[in-house]
């Protein structure tokens, strides 16, 4: 945990500082799935404003979290930062523009499913045609599976 809620196991103190200074949310609420709770956190909107509030992307579903909702990446990099995305998308993948990449991350090494097993990388989820590597390393747009990470554990 940080700091600032008590833990002495490993210091944050860029973490303390940004809490003192701003807002500390302890109570909140956030939906009960991931798609809509990234959405929200992307986008710092209401799932119910672009249509995802109701459940996660199924694999292959040919829908995601609308192109003309602008992501905190995006706004990031107006700003002049960099960012980088590590871990799962679930937000959307049939079409290249809703990847990672092509949303205002630099880069993004993670799956793009809401599932993904940790030692062969394949989708836990979704019709049997499903089954494909998903593990991804994408760098300013290139998107780029990682045969090699297959039999590598990873969380």
């Amino acid at each position: 945990d940080v700091s600032f809620h008590g833990s002495r196991q490993i210091p944050t103190p860029n973490i303390d500082r940004l809490a003192t200074d701003g807002t500390i949310l302890n109570n909140y609420y956030v939906m009960p799935v991931c798609t809509p709770s990234r959405a929200t956190l992307l986008t710092g909107r209401y799932p119910i404003r672009y249509g995802l509030q109701h459940a996660v992307l199924n694999a292959g579903a040919r829908s995601g979290l609308p192109l003309t909702e602008n992501i905190l990446p995006q706004y990031l990099n107006e700003l002049n930062y960099t960012s980088h995305a590590v871990g799962k998308w679930h937000l959307g993948f049939f079409h290249k523009d809703y990847t990672p990449t092509y949303r205002g991350f630099q880069s993004f090494l993670g799956y793009y499913n809401g599932r993904c097993d940790y030692f062969d990388h394949r989708p836990q989820e979704g019709p049997e045609k499903w089954v494909g590597l998903d593990w991804h390393w994408d760098y300013k747009g290139n998107l780029t599976e990682v045969p090699e990470a297959f039999g590598q554990y990873t969380t």
